[in-house]
């Protein structure tokens, strides 16, 4: 199971989307992106995020540590929001956390520094698992240290949101003519070289069995969640045999390069519990 830990104070709502993640500090002195059970989105979206983080990991893609969270419903009475007290109160119990990067730097600040390695094997891991959150309209990448991290895969694995029409995704065409790293030459090829012997059986059991029961929703209510886990596996499986139904488009996409694709002004994409970018010609520390 993924590390756990316990919230210890409520320090601010973090306005991304509909979701209101907060942060938080925890009982073990660090500092967290909490997406909340109560949500919108539902359980799935903590799922997804496990599943595509603690995948991305081993294959040694750059990701922020996740860890669940335990929340207490007192921590909201501070809370000058309702809405978010709320949301606080309906999430007691264990939600899901990401690593905060304080002093990370936007995409569009580094995106220079993304060669056509890491390019590719971005590219070939957000088709594999159908991630249509990576555009250059909301990149979801961060520079921390000057590394590249992916964050917010919460709208990653669409199947699981419909299970009975799940075996359609398996072979299902991947978009990648709006993705952020298309102007970075992505070597999809040598990613799927390397990449794809990576992906076993064994490492997708490994990832599922991070997923904590709660938060593994099948198609019936009463499905046993050693069940679901299998299901996703077996769907990502599907998904990387059947590779030459969408490899090819994802190829043909990145020789195109970005031709025509629009870019935001600075800053835009950046999320903003990072604050303003900082000004031109300042670089991290």
């Amino acid at each position: 199971m993924l590390a756990a830990v316990t919230a210890t104070r409520y320090v601010t709502p973090l306005r991304e989307g509909g979701s209101l993640p907060g942060l938080m500090e925890a009982d073990d002195l660090g500092t967290y992106v909490v997406k909340w059970r109560a949500a919108g989105q539902g359980v799935k979206v903590l799922a997804a995020e496990v599943v595509c983080g603690e995948l991305a990991r081993r294959l040694s893609l750059p990701v922020p540590a996740l860890v669940t969270v335990d929340v207490a419903p007192e921590l909201a009475v501070g809370e000058p929001d309702q809405e978010v007290q709320e949301l606080l109160r309906n999430s007691a119990g264990v939600n899901l956390g990401m690593d905060y990067l304080p002093g990370a730097l936007d995409f569009e600040a580094g995106a220079a520094q993304v060669g056509s390695e890491l390019a590719g094997r971005v590219l070939w891991f957000d088709a594999l698992i159908g991630n249509v959150d990576r555009s250059w309209r909301n990149p979801n990448m961060l520079f921390w240290h000057g590394r590249l991290h992916l964050i917010d895969h919460g709208a990653a694995l669409t199947f699981h949101h419909s299970w009975p029409g799940a075996a359609a995704a398996v072979t299902r065409a991947y978009d990648a003519v709006q993705h952020a790293l298309i102007e970075c030459e992505p070597d999809v090829r040598a990613a799927d070289a390397a990449l794809a012997p990576l992906v076993t059986r064994a490492t997708l059991t490994d990832v599922l069995a991070q997923v904590p029961d709660a938060w593994l929703e099948g198609p019936e209510p009463d499905d046993a969640p050693a069940d679901v886990r299998e299901r996703y596996v077996t769907q990502l499986l599907d998904r990387l045999a059947a590779r030459d139904s969408w490899l090819p488009g994802v190829v043909a996409a990145a020789a195109a390069g970005g031709a025509g694709r629009r870019t935001a002004p600075r800053g835009q994409n950046r999320p903003t519990w990072l604050g303003p970018p900082p000004p031109e010609g300042v670089t991290q520390r």
